[in-house]
């Protein structure tokens, strides 16, 4: 009988392999969820979480949790970004509980991340903003002459650092009017410390490099040129520049340096210490500090018989780090003694140099000098001039800067300082010749004085050490045939003046400078910040009170011989009656306690707020943008001192009492009464910029911004105020507008960012104040002046062998005085001013191309490189006279770890020893030489071979470090 086919069989055998296709397919897939949060457990809301492999994105919730469903349950890799915060990436398998992801904010593992000029912490590569970063390794490898020297390593940027340690030039992108001098150097740019401005108070030979030392404390180094400072900056529209300071962290650490050096190409020795220390603060979690310092004693490249710099700093810094924010506290302590290079007398306009007498190591400062005087002849008030001080930098500040997250993406920071700082002036300046076969010198040692007989008769000018006589000139009235007086006639009966291919039967004018600043300070920045999915929101402001209290004078003139290390000259006089009087003192000064100083205070408040937005358009695409209003208002008085209308009078004896000593004469008489200048103005501002970052990858992203800045005037327009005319004037913010695009590369071994930029700097007030006829004031109507830069930097870092690298910063650029007019006054009143007009040429001390080179080697134990900067040719004024020509100088370092606790160092500037031209003054006497914009092409080619005035780089230097590591 056939076997029965059971035809049930099948179908429970594929009911089971359904449910085992089931229970696999539920292995294979399953749901991947998790939380992000930051490293104190903080959920983070809008953190962006992708897997790769399955090309599938998501946020996070407000409770900073996310989930993908049917993820396979292969280990698939999940990346986690969030705005501020370090990317996560990590292999992760589905079905395996709830991941926790921690993300830790940028720079926790040494990924270069920005804070300054972005309205939230943010990498490089997703910031549309030019900036530039300096670590502390690459300061210490470095031997600057100043803080500001080392932005030469920034694109865009021009530093002149050739007056010395203090007074230094800085500015980008050519932006750059009325800071050509070192007396207002800073004037568009922000330098900052730890996010604050060095001081917020500009005047007149009184700015931020005054009171900035790098050393072993600075952490970082980040620069903005344009974009963003208009909005983060306080009245910047520049660039901002903040040096970082170190923090102390979870293991002490420390390092010892010791450097001896060689300046002026060996002739002038070089000490420095500095030193650096942090960790953890006892047994309190969390709490860290860091301390160090530097001192400094250094004769200077161009030695003038005293130290150029000499003094210490002390910082340091307590930093509280807690669940939900950070404390910081700090303060710092400056004490420091800083000279500056004056003009050395040269020739040759295509190829300076100094002129026969002098060398690049020379010093026209006068020998050491100390003379006590009445202030305003006031014999119960006196003070000491004495040159060796120089400018005397005291800084004495302290400050916290708090930072509190308070949850759901809200963050709120506040960076405030208060600081008493004083720079007193004990110094020079302005050292050019004066001829005494001219008579206008003669008003200079009081021969020649308004409402008062002339002193004719017979000059005598003798070392004041030695007695050696230099020449005797005379004093004589020039008589027509009717006898009446036209003028004088100042022959010359003997000249052995040194210095007479310079300038003939001359002495350089010496005249003391006397000031002392002292400016009390309240700064405080803040700033609250939302973080959504995709978007960023910050609200801040920034407030600072300032009080400015400055007595200036000059308190004396000496008369140095034309010559390295001029030595003072005593001047005597005979009369025709054959009565000899001294017109200095045995010192060789005359003039003693000058015309009376004058007492300017004034109180500078300044308020901004701001607003800042970041939008994470896409994947790749961000927008950000933000707005600044500023107002700044200054109200104060000037106290101008009248001149002792007794000091020519006929037998006057001034301070001693002898008429016989004329050097006294401008005292002794107590001035109750002073010519006052008040004023009270007000000036409010609006500033905006705007930029898109697009991000194709980690490696390439491109980004462009629009600025439009404004910077109110500084300090010095108020207590420049010496006229009743000049109180007529109004403040009027000048204007940058700044358009910039960028390409940022980074790939292997390769970092390059290319910045196109085009600048204009408009709205320069050139105004003047002259004299009517009844002898009242008036002030000519203002010139407003444009200026216009374009040009391209470039930023580059390339490992391009085993142990070689290379990095290059290069500012290719062109520069034009769109429209430049002075005012040229001549008689008196308005009604035959007239208008020169110089629109049209090139701006000065803007170079065409500014380069800046390293190549370096680094094996083991070992590292050298070579930096080769070059500055292309600058135009020495607006008017074109002719170029200062381009040069190029080399600088080597090299260092060996002999352990891993102790490196032994060699730094050489200046290698090949370049007579590098950063600054000149025309040629002439003292009366000529500061008018630099006056100097015409004309003038130039008429004496080609004329001596004029110039301020070269430092000479070559030597530099021996040792540093020791703990």
């Amino acid at each position: 009988m056939k076997k029965k086919t059971n035809i049930y069989v099948p179908i429970p055998l594929f009911l089971l392999f359904s449910l085992f296709t089931t229970l696999f397919a539920g292995a294979q897939n399953s749901v991947l969820s998790g939380k992000v949060a930051d490293p104190a457990g903080k959920a983070l809301a809008g953190a962006t979480v992708k897997i790769k492999e399955l090309n599938k994105g998501t946020q996070t919730n407000e409770q900073g949790a996310f989930s993908f469903p049917n993820v396979p349950a292969t280990p698939v890799t999940v990346v986690v970004s969030y705005v501020g915060y370090n990317t996560r990436e990590m292999k992760v398998s589905a079905g395996k509980g709830q991941l926790v992801i921690s993300l830790e904010e940028f720079g926790a593992q040494g990924e270069e991340v920005v804070v300054t000029g972005v309205f939230d912490k943010r990498k490089k590569m997703e910031a549309s903003v030019a900036i530039s970063t300096l670590s502390a390794a690459q300061v210490a490898r470095l031997a600057p002459v100043s803080a500001a020297d080392l932005l030469r390593n920034v694109p865009g940027v021009y530093v002149n650092s050739s007056l010395g340690e203090v007074r230094n030039t800085v500015y980008s992108r050519g932006v750059s009017v009325g800071s050509n001098d070192g007396a207002s150097g800073y004037y568009y740019v922000s330098l900052q410390e730890d996010g604050l401005p060095v001081t917020n108070a500009t005047y007149n030979n009184y700015g931020p490099d005054y009171f900035l030392r790098a050393d072993a404390t600075v952490g970082r180094l980040e620069a903005v040129r344009g974009g963003t400072a208009s909005i983060m900056g306080s009245n910047a529209p520049g660039g901002i520049f903040n040096y970082i300071s170190k923090e102390g962290g979870p293991k002490f650490a420390g390092e010892f340096r010791a450097k001896y050096g060689l300046e002026g190409d060996g002739r002038f020795p070089y000490y420095r210490a500095d030193i650096n220390v942090g960790g953890p603060l006892g047994k309190v979690k969390d709490l860290y500090y860091n301390i160090g310092g530097f001192v400094r004693h250094a004769q200077g490249a161009r030695d003038p018989g005293y130290p150029m710099n000499r003094g210490f700093q002390w910082k340091a810094n307590v930093v509280k780090k807690y669940k939900t924010g950070t404390l910081k506290l700090y303060a710092k302590y400056l004490n420091d003694h800083n000279g500056w290079f004056e003009f050395t007398p040269t020739v040759g306009f295509s190829d300076p140099k100094p002129a026969p007498g002098f060398n690049r190591y020379s010093s026209v400062l006068i020998a050491p000098v100390t003379q006590t005087f009445a202030l305003n002849s006031d014999p119960n008030n006196t003070d000491t001039y004495d040159s060796r001080n120089l400018i005397h930098s005291l800084d004495r500040q302290g400050g916290l800067n708090w930072e509190q997250r308070l949850g759901s993406g809200w963050t709120v920071n506040n960076n405030l300082r208060y600081s008493d700082k004083e720079a007193n002036w004990n110094t020079t300046a302005i050292v050019y010749p004066l001829a005494f076969d001219d008579y206008i010198s003669y008003a200079f040692i009081g021969a020649i004085a308004a409402n008062s007989v002339p002193k004719f008769g017979t000059y005598t000018f003798r070392d004041a050490i030695n007695g050696k006589e230099y020449g005797k000139t005379m004093l004589l009235p020039n008589m027509d045939a009717n006898g009446n007086f036209i003028g004088f006639n100042t022959p010359v009966l003997a000249s052995n003046f040194p210095g007479k291919e310079v300038s003939p039967n001359s002495l350089f004018f010496n005249p003391l400078f006397y000031t002392k600043n002292h400016v009390r300070e309240f700064l405080d920045q803040f700033s609250i910040n939302k973080k959504l999915r995709k978007m960023s929101f910050t609200a801040g402001g920034f407030y600072g009170r300032t009080t400015i209290r400055r007595v200036d004078g000059i308190v004396g003139i000496g008369f140095g011989t034309i010559e390295d290390k001029p030595r003072l000259t005593h001047i005597s006089y005979t009369d025709f009656g054959g009565k000899t009087y001294q017109v200095t003192n045995s010192q060789g000064l005359a003039g003693i306690g000058g015309g009376g100083q004058s007492i300017k205070e004034a109180l500078q408040r300044q308020m901004a707020l701001y607003f800042g937005h970041n939008w994470q358009i896409g994947d790749k695409l961000n927008l950000d943008w933000g707005a600044r209003y500023e107002r700044v208002s200054v109200e104060g008085f000037n106290n101008l001192p009248f001149a002792n209308p007794q000091a020519s009078a006929p037998g006057y004896g001034g301070v001693d009492g002898n008429p016989l000593t004329l050097y006294d004469n401008g005292g002794g008489l107590v001035r109750k009464d002073t010519l006052y200048y008040g004023y009270d103005k007000s000036l409010s501002t609006f500033s905006f910029s705007a930029g898109l970052n697009y991000k194709i990858n980690n490696s390439l992203a491109f980004y462009g911004r629009y600025s439009d800045g404004r910077k109110s005037p500084d300090a010095t327009f108020f207590l420049g105020m010496d006229a009743p005319g000049r109180t007529l004037l109004e403040p009027k913010a000048q204007r940058v507008q700044q358009l910039e695009a960028g390409v940022k590369v980074k790939k292997n071994s390769l970092n390059l960012f290319v910045t196109p930029f085009y600048s204009v700097l408009s709205n320069v007030p050139e105004q003047q104040v002259g004299q009517n006829p009844d002898n009242t004031m008036y002030s000519t109507p203002f010139l407003l002046n444009k200026y216009r830069t374009c040009g391209v930097e470039v930023e580059g870092d390339y490992s391009f062998a085993k142990y070689f690298n290379i990095r290059s910063v290069a500012t290719l650029q062109q520069s034009k005085a769109v429209d430049y007019k002075v005012w040229i006054l001549n008689d008196p009143g308005l009604a035959d001013d007239k208008v020169l007009d110089n629109s049209g040429g090139r701006t000065d001390n803007s170079a065409n191309v500014i380069l800046n080179n390293t190549i370096s080697y680094n094996r083991d134990k070992f590292y050298g490189s070579v930096i080769w900067s070059y500055l292309g040719k600058r135009q020495a004024n607006i008017a074109n006279a002719f170029a200062l020509p381009a040069f190029s100088q080399f600088h080597f370092s090299a260092g060996y770890d002999f352990t891993k606790h102790f490196q032994l160092s060699l730094n050489i500037n200046n290698l090949t020893n370049v007579y590098g031209v950063m600054s000149w003054s025309r040629p002439g006497t003292f009366l000529t030489a500061t008018d630099r914009q006056g100097y015409t092409k004309e003038m130039m080619k008429a004496n080609p071979n004329a001596v004029y005035s110039t301020i070269a780089i430092t000479p070559r230097a030597y530099y021996l470090t040792g540093t020791f590591k703990f």
